[in-house]
């Protein structure tokens, strides 16, 4: 045999040991896998993702790494991803806002719901009905006969098109009586307000007002999960109080573009789920208020599909739009 054939035959045979024994879950590329988070870094969600990406990390055998990219009730980081080449490297860390709300409450954006696909979930939070202690009203029935004496219903929403917005809008249905939305930037403004009277109704979440709670400023009279929490066990859930048309919560979970090839995104689903899965995680999560939810494609496309009847309904009836 000559030099370069024995050459080529002992390549030939490098190759195919290096393939046999790759490892199984090695991607076609060895480059990062990227997930966006359509928010600023450093906060709750953010450290949260973070340790999510090394839990996939150490399960896929290839780096995982997290980009912020904020901007536009995460617009900017939607369209990215929408917009980014489906080779299963790109994903977008979707939530209510950036995702859901911001499609069925525009119509110009540059990306829609058929621009994404499924992959996992990974955590949810409750809304809450809350009301200032000196109020003197204790239940959704207080609520109710409070509101059609005539006196002023406001609520503090984080803007139009926010869930809180929109929450307002269908527990004003159950109470049969106006509700006045006071929009804020931020939940401490809204708070101190509430404390002070300029408002009536907050529906942040338990974590943001437990403390306003134990000193007696505020109380929660009910948070919109059908079961109670493990983190807050004695705050009553809409559904025992008789109301389940007020479930509802925000959620944020790993979506794909479009085109994404299958195996990509079942390989990241699985890594997804075992990082959610890691109890110092989810310890984690609900020590912050949340709500761990371990599930695959099939659990991140039925959100989807309840986020379109459950909200769309809302927008719908109430013609809210925010491309005027």
């Amino acid at each position: 045999m000559s030099l370069f054939n024995r050459r080529t035959a002992m390549a030939a045979l490098g190759l195919t040991a290096s393939l046999v024994f790759a490892p199984l879950t090695a991607s076609a590329s060895d480059d990062p896998i990227h997930l966006i988070v359509p928010y600023g870094g450093g906060g709750l969600i953010d450290g949260l993702v973070r340790e999510m990406a090394e839990t996939m990390t150490a399960e896929l055998g290839q780096p995982v790494v997290v980009e912020n990219k904020p901007g536009s009730n995460g617009i900017v980081g939607a369209a990215y991803v929408a917009a980014a080449k489906p080779d299963g490297l790109t994903y977008l860390v979707g939530a209510t806002g950036p995702l859901s709300l911001n499609v069925l409450l525009r119509k110009n954006l540059p990306f829609s719901m058929d621009s994404f696909e499924p992959v996992g979930t990974m955590f949810s939070g409750p809304l809450t009905i809350t009301l200032p202690t000196k109020m003197g009203v204790d239940s959704i029935e207080g609520l109710k006969a409070w509101g059609q004496s005539g006196k002023p219903l406001r609520y503090a929403m984080l803007g139009p098109g926010s869930v809180t917005h929109l929450f307002g809008m269908v527990l004003q249905d159950v109470l049969g009586t106006e509700l006045v939305p006071v929009a804020y930037k931020a939940n401490p403004e809204m708070i101190i307000d509430q404390i002070g009277g300029q408002v009536e109704l907050n529906f942040s979440t338990p974590i943001s007002l437990i403390k306003h709670v134990e000193s007696g400023d505020l109380q929660i009279i009910a948070i919109s999960t059908e079961k109670r929490m493990d983190k807050f066990p004695n705050l009553p859930t809409v559904v025992e109080l008789g109301y389940p048309q007020l479930v509802s919560s925000f959620w944020f979970g790993l979506v794909a573009p479009a085109g994404t090839p299958q195996a990509e995104k079942d390989r990241v689903a699985a890594a997804l789920e075992k990082a959610v899965s890691v109890q110092s995680l989810q310890e984690k999560m609900i020590n912050a208020g949340m709500t761990p939810e371990v599930g695959g494609p099939d659990a991140m496309k039925a959100q989807l599909d309840w986020d379109v009847d459950f909200w769309g309904g809302v927008v719908s009836k109430n013609n809210i739009s925010l491309d005027d």
